[in-house]
């Protein structure tokens, strides 16, 4: 039975043996080499055939040299990986005795080796139209792909300069974009395997996944994926109340119970941004795996990631503006260990202060310091309060040399990263002022009031002029309530001065006001990637809608002299027993064109009167 159902074994050989043939084509006689080449190429090959032939060329890859790469590409074209188990190990056989014996052609191996770590191509055509895409159907890929990190390992080991050959291949390969989603989730989750046997490629694996998630990213911002969203839920509950009108049957109510979660739940409706979800949630995967040894925090393994992490996001995110999703990864590997997160505030610390840094690097350090600490749930009040005391002691110096110069005076271009660490302890007051108050509040306030907001607020260069103003709105009202610094003088001083801007359009004139000449942003705004954001809502802290007993709470100052009976009480009705969650904050200063459901999560902007 086992004779009978093996595939026949080639015993007709045109031209001799694969020796006699190369020897002749140096000659000149290229009869038997032509034939050589189609056989090869005969799309009907047998795993005999190829067996056969590998161990022929595998004895004679002495002859294989450059002037043969055209036969040498033609053996890379072979179609081994989906063969038999012997076929695969002679071909690995042969790759390791190719790049051994001949270098030259190792960029072609590699090459080959690379192209496969994509699901393979299926020819589609509408009128006349090739939309050929990756087949998702293939039940060996996975098998396959272990075969190709195989092949990859095989050549490393013999050629030990393989990583400086491959890394420009594998930037080559990147699928664009616009390929789909399975194309791409295949390619970035064998670039990432990579990194685990080749370690010197991983910096540059991550830059290059990271830069083309950037690229997603940007091109998907926010307000569009809302919109889609929003409009996909419209289509489908238009279609559903089509449905129930149509089919509206006993039977149909009885089966409600029992409803099937839809996958397109779990998809976004923006495309870019599906794609990008995807990825976000391999990057998580490959962070937590490498991280972790035996679901243990393996610390060696965890730094050198961490410095490589902070390494792509010196060099790429920092200087990208307003991205939305991506620099989360940052956010995810600080959640490990509470040194990760200390380091990566001294990291952005150190970019603020630093005169050498352009001011507006500063700036988004700025702006990276205020939101981590105010959305990170693993940073403690401690580390709060260390950074506030940072922050503000440089605000302080930078308003002793400033402040009297003649340079005193309200300007973003001259003054843009003193701005943006008044916006960043805004930001983290407005977050974190109910856990600073929290257990005993005549403690808390000598701490607030040591912070000297009033000198802040009160300096020539105004920096409630700049901030956003939800952010002022809201600051304002916290420091008014514990009577820290009254802002609302200032705030209408600032209101008269504004002066309109009026640009010409199509609809006739405009009249703006800019509302953020900081042009800042809060890079760790509301995470809305539906599957990836499972893996950062549990660290994450949300804010809730403010109610009407809360905005009245905000209006009435806390009087001085209080007792200890009445701290307790106050701590009783307002300060939450949770996380710590603050029931109001300001989100950027765009959101303030968003509808109510847009900005779930983080409110537009919450305007609280300014007291009569």
């Amino acid at each position: 039975d086992e004779f009978i159902s093996s595939p026949p074994r080639k015993t007709v050989r045109f031209g001799g043996t694969l020796t006699e043939i190369l020897l002749k084509y140096e000659k000149g006689d290229t009869t038997d080499f032509e034939l050589l080449k189609h056989q090869l190429s005969d799309p009907d090959i047998k795993d005999a055939q190829i067996i056969n032939w590998l161990h022929e060329f595998r004895a004679s890859v002495v002859y294989l040299t450059k002037e043969l790469e055209q036969l040498v590409n033609i053996l890379l074209k072979l179609p081994w990986l989906r063969r038999s188990r012997e076929v695969v190990e002679e071909y690995l056989g042969f790759l390791g005795n190719l790049v051994s014996a001949q270098t030259v052609h190792l960029r072609p191996c590699l090459r080959m080796i690379v192209s496969q770590f994509v699901p393979p191509r299926i020819t589609i055509r509408e009128d006349d139209v090739d939309i050929s895409d990756s087949d998702d159907d293939d039940e060996n890929i996975s098998e396959n792909f272990d075969t190709c990190h195989r092949a990859l390992q095989t050549v490393a080991r013999y050629v030990p300069s393989t990583p400086q050959f491959l890394m420009p291949i594998l930037v080559e390969f990147f699928p664009f974009i616009n390929k789909s989603e399975r194309t791409l989730e295949c390619y970035v989750h064998n670039l990432l395997r990579v990194t685990v046997y080749l370690p010197t490629l991983r910096l540059q694996i991550l830059e290059l996944i990271i830069e083309k998630l950037l690229k997603l990213d940007v091109s998907s911002p926010q307000q569009d994926i809302e919109d889609a969203e929003e409009a996909a839920n419209n289509c489908a509950s238009e279609e559903k109340s089509a449905e129930e009108g149509l089919f509206d049957m006993e039977e149909d109510e009885d089966r409600k119970g029992n409803k099937v979660v839809s996958p397109s739940i779990e998809r976004m409706a923006h495309p870019l941004a599906e794609r990008l979800d995807i990825l976000m949630t391999i990057l998580f995967s490959y962070i937590k795996d490498v991280c972790h040894v035996d679901g243990k925090l393996d610390i060696s393994n965890t730094k050198d990631l961490y410095r490589d992490l902070v390494s792509v996001f010196d060099k790429l995110i920092l200087p990208t503006h307003a991205s939305c999703h991506v620099q989360y990864f940052m956010f995810y590997i600080c959640s490990f260990k509470l040194g990760l997160a200390e380091a990566f505030l001294d990291h952005l610390w150190k970019k603020l202060q630093d005169p050498n840094n352009p001011s507006v690097i500063r700036q988004t350090a700025g702006s990276y310091i205020g939101s981590f600490l105010a959305r990170a749930k693993f940073i403690p009040v401690v580390t709060v309060k260390a950074c506030l005391d940072l922050l503000v002691n440089w605000l302080h110096k930078y308003i002793d040399n400033q402040d009297t110069g003649a340079n005193a005076y309200c300007d973003v271009a001259l003054h843009g990263p003193f701005y943006s660490t008044c916006q960043a302890v805004f930001y983290t007051l407005i977050f974190r002022h109910k856990q600073l108050l929290d257990g005993n509040l005549r403690k808390g306030l000598s701490y607030l009031q040591s912070l000297n907001f009033e000198r802040i607020v009160m300096c020539q260069l105004n920096p409630l002029k700049i901030c956003i103003p939800s952010v002022v709105n809201l600051f304002a009202a916290i420091t008014r309530k514990y009577q820290l610094v009254f802002c609302y003088t200032i705030i209408e001083r600032n209101n008269r001065q504004f002066i309109p801007v009026v640009r010409s359009g199509t609809g006739g004139d405009l009249v703006q006001t800019c509302t953020n000449p900081l042009d800042s942003f809060f890079p760790f705004d509301p995470y809305i990637l539906k599957r990836s954001k499972k893996t950062i809502d549990p660290m994450y802290q949300f804010w809730e809608e403010l109610s009407a007993e809360d905005l009245e709470n905000l209006k009435k100052p806390i009087k001085k002299g209080t007792s200890e009976d009445e701290d307790d009480d106050f701590l009783k009705g307002e300060t939450p027993q949770n996380d710590g969650v603050v029931e109001i904050a300001p989100n950027s200063y765009e959101s303030n064109t968003r509808s109510p459901v847009s900005s779930i999560g983080s409110p537009a902007d919450c305007y609280v009167p300014y007291p009569l």
